[in-house]
């Protein structure tokens, strides 16, 4: 670590920003401090999560690199250094890109970055950071150094901190937004990044940026905090300003976020900012991290106390001169292009370029430019496509480049002249994939290939689906092609996928006594109106039979849609009760014959998903346990406050999913005790006697967070229900007894190994 951390401390003395240069010297020391363990592991893992370095799982790693399914070597791990999480094996750096801006000199500092310290992939995430694989604990400040001497950081890139400050791509060249918010997306970054206000938060803070409120491109319905431009007309003068809402968020169970102001002004967008800041710190949830994100807040306090609250907070806060400083001349600022505009060539025969032309090229609001987007399955580049890329984007433009939250990347300013000749450039090199933004354009998190928290392999699925769709995409009906899909390698949402009009999230069940990967189907997101509703699950699906499963649902939609019905309509009509038969029985059964072991697996893992040997004595007999019954009783039950919910009887929903809830517990305790009665309290108390306060609840893909969504509707059984209040109950419920089958499958597996053992 000394040689290559003294050596780029040496090459960049004075080039890097001071405060960065002393925060990554203060981080070197602190790895130091841990390595001889004079630093508390606990707070030394907050301190590296704020610099944006994470743990990595490799039991089930399976790295590809999404072009041709060629599985990448690891490099090769280091002998041990130390006490700690990291020492033994790399992990993954997390880099913040502000609402997605690059240069081309940045990407050719990730290309070195991703081929000398990783293993040569760049990954593009849904928050339009940029992740290294692979990257050895010893090596970040290093790496740090190289990416702060070209004006990027680290720095509250993961933690419980303000996140990465992201935005639409489109940003400065969308014909429908009211004016360009990119240099107040870069003041809100620049102000909040290590702010002493913002640094006592539970949870992680997540901002956004949108310049119009009908495309998806800024999310921010979905986001603590959420900014869309807009304008209006005071004494014959125009005025810029914000449509604000807070309180917004994904994560087990989404959230909409809350409309806090009508028109905020540029003015007001900063202090506001901090006092909101502050007011979490002060009064969001600390010791359960359940409901430490600040969607918990403004649903306990209810938007008007908590708006209330902030604006008292704003006006004690002691005037700050970079409120004015960071919005100085911001309306003068513009971006240029470097050719002139110019007229699309006549389309030529090479059908790759007309498929392309077709999905990857966006009309910007000055005539004659267009914004291209560079589809990357599965958000994966590598480094000499980065730098091709950086060549690529000087030759055409003046360097303007952006990552979006599809992963991907766009660059903007294209001459409509140049476009012909740009695809060729980009093909060479193999970035002309065709598909942006359609159903091909697939979202998928890094899932059971690297995350500690994955549970079936959502770039797996991912990479499988766009295979079978690539086959026929251009032959399908265009209502299926503008569809969305989103994977989620657990119930996180990573992926997004409760925006997506088919979405996807890992879970496992029991078939023939052995643990198979599933996926939850979830229906009815909506991703346009910057992330507009949110999807529910309808039922999981074993992961080999999701293509099978996207099949009869698109398949059903072209039957039975009305004309020009988009999908999230068509799901509202239809309703899921006449959607969930058509998944049923590939839910329900195992393969005939036992002989197709692929079944067990997940996809691009050849190993069975079974942990060890468990139940395998049980399939013989097709024993039907008590608590097989009752958990299918209490999925029924769910599923039924699903429908209820179509039909508007947000208080039978809201009942339903906490008697799904107490049904589910119920059959977790009579494993223990047979005689609990149907008693909420008694459930409830069993519950928390013997699975809570024992931590046999605790679960690496659950947690003991679940819990507290049964607690939670115990104590406010009872009340009144809104269609929010009900659909959140539904999706907790849902939570819940993925929590519950973990827990008794880990049970049974424990079970079937002191056995043997005796």
């Amino acid at each position: 670590m000394k040689t290559s951390n003294t050596l780029w401390r040496t090459a960049l003395q004075g080039k890097l920003p001071q405060p960065l240069d002393e925060e990554i010297d203060a981080f070197e020391t602190q790895i130091t401090l841990r390595q001889q363990g004079k630093m508390d592991e606990k707070l030394f893992a907050e301190t590296r999560l704020r610099r944006g370095v994470y743990g990595q799982r490799y039991d089930n790693g399976q790295r590809y690199d999404g072009k041709q399914n060629r599985q990448l070597s690891y490099p090769t791990q280091r002998e041990s250094k130390g006490p700690g999480t990291l020492w033994d094996a790399p992990g993954m750096q997390r880099i913040k890109i502000p609402y997605g801006g690059l240069n081309p000199e940045q990407l050719e500092v990730m290309a070195e970055l991703a081929e000398e310290y990783s293993d040569g992939i760049a990954h593009v995430t849904t928050r339009q950071d940029f992740q290294l694989h692979f990257v050895h604990l010893e090596d970040t400040p290093a790496l740090m150094r190289r990416l702060a001497a070209a004006r990027i950081t680290t720095r509250e890139a993961c933690g419980n901190s303000v996140r990465n400050v992201t935005g639409c791509p489109y940003m400065g060249v969308c014909p429908d937004e009211p004016f360009d918010v990119t240099p107040y997306a870069r003041a809100l970054s620049r102000f909040l990044l290590g702010h002493p206000d913002a640094q006592n938060f539970g949870r992680k803070f997540k901002p956004t940026f949108s310049g119009c409120a009908q495309h998806a491109c800024g999310l921010a319905a979905m986001h603590d905090l959420g900014y869309t431009a807009v304008t209006r007309m005071v004494d014959g003068r125009e005025q810029r300003g914000f449509r604000f809402v807070v309180g917004g968020g994904l994560g087990a169970v989404p959230y909409q976020a809350k409309l806090f102001d009508e028109f905020l002004s540029p003015e007001e967008m900063l202090p506001v900012a901090q006092a909101i800041a502050r007011i979490f710190g002060k009064f969001g949830e600390k010791q359960n991290r359940a409901r430490a994100r600040m969607k918990f807040l403004v649903q306990q306090w209810g938007i008007g106390k908590f708006k209330q609250t902030v604006l008292e907070e704003r006006a004690k806060l002691p005037v700050d001169p970079r409120w004015t400083e960071y919005l100085k001349d911001i309306e003068k600022e513009e971006e240029t292009p470097l050719r002139p505009p110019g007229e699309l060539p006549p389309i030529n025969g090479n059908q790759r370029y007309h498929r392309w032309l077709k999905t990857n090229i966006r009309e910007q609001k000055k005539p004659g430019y267009v914004t291209v987007t560079i589809a990357l399955p599965l958000g994966d580049i590598t480094a000499n496509q980065l730098r091709s890329l950086a060549d690529i984007v000087r030759q055409f433009t003046n360097g303007t480049v952006r990552t979006t939250v599809e992963q991907n990347l766009v660059i903007r300013w294209v001459s409509k002249a140049d476009v012909p000749e740009l695809f060729a450039e980009l093909d060479a090199v193999g970035l002309g994939q065709a598909g942006a933004g359609n159903i091909l354009d697939i979202v998928a998190c890094p899932g059971t290939d690297t995350c500690k928290l994955g549970i079936s392999s959502s770039r797996g699925l991912a990479s499988e689906l766009r295979r079978r769709l690539a086959e026929k995409s251009f032959q399908l009906d265009q209502a299926i092609q503008d569809l969305h899909i989103k994977v989620s390698g657990c119930f996180n949402s990573c992926g997004q996928h409760h925006v997506a009009d088919i979405g996807f999230y890992g879970v496992n069940r029991m078939i023939k006594g052995f643990q198979v990967p599933h996926f939850q189907v979830v229906l009815g997101g909506q991703w346009e109106e910057n992330a507009g509703s949110f999807g529910l699950p309808v039922v999981a699906v074993p992961s080999k039979r999701i293509p099978e499963a996207l099949e009869r649902i698109t398949d059903f939609y072209l039957r039975t849609r009305e004309k020009n019905e988009r999908f999230s309509k068509f799901v509202q009509r239809v309703g899921k009760a006449q959607i969930r038969p058509l998944l049923e029985d590939l839910a329900k059964t195992a393969p005939e014959h036992d002989e197709d072991r692929s079944f067990y697996s997940d996809w691009r893992d050849p190993r069975e998903y079974s942990t060890g040997d468990v139940g395998i004595g049980e399939c013989a007999g097709e024993v039907v346990t008590a608590y097989q019954f009752a958990m299918n009783d209490a999925e029924r039950l769910v599923f039924n406050a699903q429908v209820e919910l179509e039909k508007g009887n947000v208080q039978k929903a809201g009942n339903d999913a906490y008697a799904a809830m107490l049904r589910s517990a119920r059959a977790l305790v009579q494993t223990q005790y047979d005689d609990v009665s149907h008693d909420p309290k008694e459930i409830v108390e069993e519950f928390r006697e013997r699975y809570v306060d024992t931590k046999k609840f605790l679960d690496p893909f659950a947690g003991a967070k679940f819990a507290q969504y049964l607690f939670h509707a115990f104590e406010n059984a009872g009340r009144t229900h809104t269609a929010e209040s009900a659909h959140q109950t539904i999706e907790e419920a849902q939570l819940f007894i993925e929590a519950t089958h973990a827990c008794y499958q880990r049970w049974r597996f424990e079970s079937a190994v002191a056995g043997a053992n005796i």
